[in-house]
């Protein structure tokens, strides 16, 4: 991860004494989700930009959500968590959103990052604030990897901001029409 901050958690299994289950299992799902989506978008987007000048940032994104998801698969495992049961449709839908941004040029790629990515941080500080709510010492290190997360999004949001992604033809409608689809997928994704 960026910062070279360790995010291992001390054990493969979590205690699960005094945890509030339910909120942890919404939170690890969600995430899992999202990160799982977010890798399949910048799949999407290799598959058209790859070999353009903009493929190494892409890649260098991609990269991060690939530890991401990975740091999640470990999380739901700790924390006996089952997946969301619309993995499949996210598969298909993240690729398909980022290929179909990509196709619109890097600009629409990084338009679909910079929405996207927005919507991420926005939700990793929601969960920041339910699990300090909760209990920031008996979650620290949850709220390590999600605050450390937050913060990876964000520098790719400001990456997409920084490549043009407001330049995108209709940018406003855009950002909006990903944001809306991004809230729907977190709202099923906590709860399906």
């Amino acid at each position: 991860p960026a910062g070279g901050a360790s995010l291992r958690l001390c054990s493969a299994r979590v205690a699960q004494e005094g945890i509030n289950k339910p909120v942890i299992d919404r939170i690890i799902r969600v995430d899992h989700a999202g990160e799982f989506g977010a890798n399949r978008i910048y799949a999407g987007q290799m598959a058209v930009l790859g070999r353009s000048s903009v493929g190494p940032v892409i890649q260098q994104m991609w990269n991060q959500e690939k530890e991401h998801l990975k740091k999640f698969n470990e999380l739901m495992v700790a924390y006996r968590v089952r997946p969301t049961v619309l993995l499949p449709f996210w598969n298909v839908a993240g690729f398909v959103l980022g290929a179909g941004s990509a196709l619109l040029g890097k600009k629409g790629a990084m338009a679909c990052t910079v929405a996207v990515e927005e919507s991420i941080s926005e939700h990793y500080n929601n969960q920041i604030r339910t699990l300090i709510e909760e209990d920031p010492e008996k979650y620290r290190e949850l709220l390590q990897v999600i605050k450390q997360f937050r913060d990876d999004e964000q520098e790719h949001h400001d990456i997409g901001l920084e490549h043009d992604a407001e330049a995108t033809p209709a940018y406003s409608v855009l950002k909006t029409a990903i944001q809306l689809g991004c809230k729907a997928a977190i709202f099923l994704s906590e709860r399906i």
